[in-house]
């Protein structure tokens, strides 16, 4: 049986078969991770993403190719994670709007699609990058079309076009040193290969007349994804008064400060350094601490929210407020901060938890307020928060926060009473104000920039870039800070995970203490996955 013309009820067709086979290899193409790290999620995004655009296409009751692909190029938009999600929707919606009023498609028409969707996809990326899965989409676009000129067989064209991707994604090491160092491919691009020869398969199947259903690895495996999560912010508040200023003045004794005004009350921070001091604790006595403070300087920009009357703003009882704040983080004691810092709702989501452009756009829904401000925290979250800013009627403004310490540092700069675009000025300049430290532990033996890694080790990254491995926390911990740290380092504060007790945080930060004399040390609970720490040097 021959097919040369694809209609709607087909496509569906080769579509499950697609996300049914990146359901199986989703684990490994997670695993194709340049750093031995356990964060790899570029087949869990890819699978998600996709999952949600076949969902939304099964739900098309027409046979026309162009309002399945439609369906699907929506759904893919909503549903996207990551970069490669976000990428992998650009090239359905580019195949989308090739198609558009078509009822059926021949093999030319699907190759001209696809490189439509190539042509987007690129597009879609500030600076494109080849040998990612951006290579491989442009070489599977071509490949497709010297093939539909051969052939009018589907079959026969996505395997030209399958074959053309494969020697694509076989090449990008040769143009990505980092991928030849790593011994690894695209994983990006690989995760495209597997949806191509879905597709064949599925046409197979379908010439045999064989049924194939949906493997919905999402309902059936649920710890394996992360779902919005918003604050209780209409829980019972037990400090009423979020007070901030700036102390100026001559050899502030900082350590002397923070221990004086911690009786005071919760969610502490003191950062800065002896000549300025910003300060920011929730209490019910803020006279007390404004009194604290004056003793060492002279305030400015003190600001005292009653946390009360903002949770009811936030809950619907009051008008809606100006401006709102959104930010993607994991672990308990990250959200604890980032909402005491004036974070109306927390994303849940991180490394290999990247939460989906709908995600993100219903938490920017439910906020009761007219702009947003919208933090993802991880650069592979970055291009999925960028989407929302065209899916809703409310101005959002992503300020590109890609870590922790710097969505902290952007926080301190936030003022509610400003407008949008001062915040979103001044909480941008904040970010280099700050580096990001990382400590992690090796999934598999590997040598990356002359480093020999063993499986079990720990890895220190500074702002993304391996600078230290060692298979004692404490001396890797070291390493890492003599590379982070110089002369205009004042304050170092760690954020530890959910896989270390409090007391073994604090010795192995009060060795730190006694080495790195001279710097201000602090500590808090993070409780984030898969990281032992997360550092801010500043």
């Amino acid at each position: 049986m021959h097919i040369y013309s694809t209609d709607g009820e087909q496509m569906k067709y080769m579509l499950v078969g697609a996300v049914n086979l990146l359901a199986l290899n989703k684990s490994a193409i997670d695993a194709l991770n340049v750093f031995p790290v356990p964060d790899g999620d570029t087949g869990t995004n890819m699978y998600l993403t996709l999952l949600a655009g076949v969902k939304q296409a099964r739900q098309v009751e027409n046979g026309k190719i162009s309002d399945v692909t439609a369906a699907v190029a929506q759904g893919c938009l909503m549903g996207a994670r990551g970069n490669s999600g976000v990428i992998l929707s650009q090239v359905f919606s580019g195949f989308a709007q090739a198609l558009e009023g078509y009822s059926s498609a021949g093999a030319a028409d699907i190759a001209r699609a696809f490189a439509c969707g190539a042509g987007k996809a690129y597009r879609a990326v500030s600076k494109p990058v080849e040998g990612t899965i951006l290579t491989v989409c442009r070489e599977t676009a071509v490949g497709l079309e010297k093939a539909a000129v051969r052939s009018k067989d589907p079959v026969r064209v996505f395997v030209l076009g399958y074959r053309a991707a494969s020697r694509a994604l076989a090449r990008t090491p040769e143009q990505l040193p980092v991928l030849q160092e790593a011994g690894v491919v695209d994983a990006g691009g690989k995760g495209l290969v597997v949806i191509l020869e879905g597709i064949i398969q599925a046409l197979k199947d379908a010439a045999s007349r064989r049924n194939i259903e949906l493997f919905d690895l999402a309902a059936s495996q649920q710890k394996e994804f992360i779902g919005s999560r918003a604050l209780d912010i209409t829980a019972d508040i037990e400090f009423t008064y979020c007070t901030e200023f700036i102390l100026m003045g001559h050899n502030i004794p900082m350590d002397t400060l923070r221990q004086e005004l911690t009786p005071y009350g919760d969610c502490l921070l003191v950062v800065g350094d002896d000549r300025a001091a910003k300060v920011h604790i929730h209490s019910n006595h803020p006279g007390l601490v404004l009194e604290c403070g004056l003793k060492y300087g002279a305030m400015q920009s003190v600001q005292i929210s009653n946390m009360e009357e903002q949770n009811h703003h936030s809950t619907g009882i009051s008008e809606v407020k100006p401006l709102g704040v959104i930010a993607v983080g994991a672990g308990e004691g990250i959200a604890t901060i980032l909402q005491s810092m004036g974070v109306d709702i927390v994303i849940e989501g991180g490394q290999t938890m990247n939460p989906s452009a709908e995600q993100l756009l219903a938490g920017v829904n439910s906020i009761g307020a007219q702009s947003v401000l919208l933090l993802p925290n991880n650069k592979n979250i970055l291009l999925s928060a960028r989407q929302v800013v065209n899916l809703t009627d409310k101005k959002v403004h992503v300020v590109p926060a890609l870590t922790i310490p710097q969505a902290i540092a952007a926080l301190l700069a936030y003022n509610p009473y400003a407008s949008a675009a001062e915040n979103v000025a001044k909480m941008e300049s904040s970010l280099g104000e700050v580096r990001t430290g990382e400590v992690t532990m090796a999934v598999r033996d590997a040598v990356i920039e002359g480093k020999i890694i063993t499986k079990g080790d720990y890895i220190g990254m500074a702002d993304d870039r391996l600078v230290a491995v060692n298979h004692r926390l404490d001396a890797l911990l070291s390493d890492l800070l003599q590379e982070m740290v110089d002369e205009n380092t004042g304050l170092v504060t760690f954020y530890y995970g959910a896989g270390m007790t409090g007391v073994v945080a604090q010795e192995v930060t009060g060795r730190l203490q006694e080495e790195f004399k001279g710097l201000d040390f602090e500590l808090h609970y993070g409780g984030q996955p898969l990281y032992q720490f997360i550092i801010s040097v500043e």
